[in-house]
């Protein structure tokens, strides 16, 4: 909490997401915003997020252009400078206007250190808040550890040496910010990203949205190449084709590099009349979707970048009261716990046989998605890290 005596000033750097399309960030800020502080953000531009500035509800918005939507490697590279340039200009305009106390930076890229770096000469604070393991996230997305894997180690290494304190999204993520990162254990907070139940609100069916089938398999998160999109669809195509379910459709929800290729693909597997890609659409329409499901599935690959990873969607799931399948790793077993099935890591068959075992079990069902809800409301909802947050950010003025 801010003390009487001073308002203290954050300002918060995100590179991936504009704010308030970002969840996490935007609870972030609105959990420091009520606790005192005055809150500015910097973020990029999105589909439907194009103004240069925003005041929401009290937090200030400054957003700036994005040469491209990077998916290759000098994509990045070009992506990422462009936004460290308009992200240091900003800086000094947040500075020069309304003033701030601490950077709040938020991966990925991991080079907002770098602004971090200056104004720690001036004796701002640096908070790095570590949304993705980068090394990982760009092995999982070329598959090689090559010059740009090194790279990425040293930002990472870097990061850590700049930041005063750093927030972690699980305990694996410590784990690396301890061991890799270097930081002093007692620096390190988790702070879990979890949902809102204000926003997730648990709606009645629409039905039309099943495409007049019997189920609906829903999905909503990013469609990239590591998120398993094509592992959904080939588990779809084993269902449809190989199983002889005709009864069921797939509801996918949301955008990014891969989504045109995916809808390729599934007219490739012959099961696009099955599948509904929605693109990236307000939170209204993903209720609807969601709420309708009978089964969600996170069809996350198997490897070092997912097996570490918290992903929103499956609380998302959860606090929709909706049974999940995915793969069996760590922090997603962690979250979701027996509200889950589990299939062998990466194999595709079993992943679209746990499905249909879901789907022709609506007792289970009714079981795996009360104890889901269950686990939210009472240990993973945002209003249990905010006080965690908070701490993390005491920390920096000890």
């Amino acid at each position: 909490m801010v003390s009487a005596g001073r308002t203290r000033k954050v300002l918060i750097i995100v590179e991936n997401l504009p704010v308030p399309f970002d969840r996490r960030v935007l609870q972030e800020a609105c959990a420091l915003r009520d606790a005192g502080y005055l809150v500015s953000v910097i973020c990029p531009k999105g589909k439907g997020y194009e103004n240069n500035y925003e005041n929401y509800e009290g937090i200030h918005i400054y957003r700036h252009s994005l040469p491209l939507e990077a998916n290759s490697a000098f994509g990045y590279l070009i992506e990422y400078l462009s936004a460290l340039i308009w992200q240091f200009i900003l800086a000094w305009k947040v500075l020069l206007t309304r003033g701030f106390d601490v950077i709040h930076a938020c991966n990925p890229p991991d080079n907002i250190f770098m602004i971090g770096g200056v104004f720690k000469l001036f004796g701002k604070k640096f908070l790095f808040d570590h949304h993705d393991i980068n090394p990982e996230l760009y092995e999982a997305k070329f598959n090689k550890q090559d010059i740009f894997y090194k790279i990425m180690l040293a930002l990472e290494r870097w990061t850590f040496r700049m930041a005063d304190v750093s927030i972690a999204t699980n305990e694996s993520y410590k784990k690396i910010a301890i061991e890799r990162g270097r930081m002093d254990p007692q620096k390190v907070y988790v702070v879990r990203s979890g949902p809102n139940l204000e926003r997730l609100k648990i709606l009645p069916p629409k039905m039309h949205v099943k495409n007049n089938r019997q189920f609906l398999v829903g999905y909503v998160g990013v469609m990239g190449k590591q998120e398993g999109i094509d592992h959904l669809l080939k588990a779809a195509h084993h269902i449809i084709h190989n199983m002889g379910r005709s009864d069921i459709h797939f509801g996918l929800v949301g955008g990014g590099t891969e989504l045109q290729e995916m809808k390729a693909y599934a007219n490739e597997l012959k099961i696009s009349e099955y599948v509904t890609f929605t693109g990236r659409v307000p939170d209204q329409e993903m209720l609807e979707i969601l709420n309708t499901s009978d089964v969600c599935v996170n069809p996350d690959i198997a490897n070092e970048m997912n097996d570490k990873s918290t992903m929103n969607k499956i609380m998302e799931y959860m606090a929709l009261g909706k049974p999940i399948v995915q793969y069996n790793l760590t922090e997603g077993k962690y979250s979701a716990q027996e509200a889950s099935l589990y299939a062998d890591k990466n194999d595709i068959v079993d992943l679209a046989q746990k499905i249909v075992e879901l789907l022709d079990n609506p007792e289970l069902r009714k079981k795996m998605g009360e104890f889901g809800r269950n686990r939210i409301e009472n240990e993973l909802e945002w209003q249990y890290e905010v006080p965690r947050l908070l701490s993390a950010y005491d920390a920096l003025w000890k």
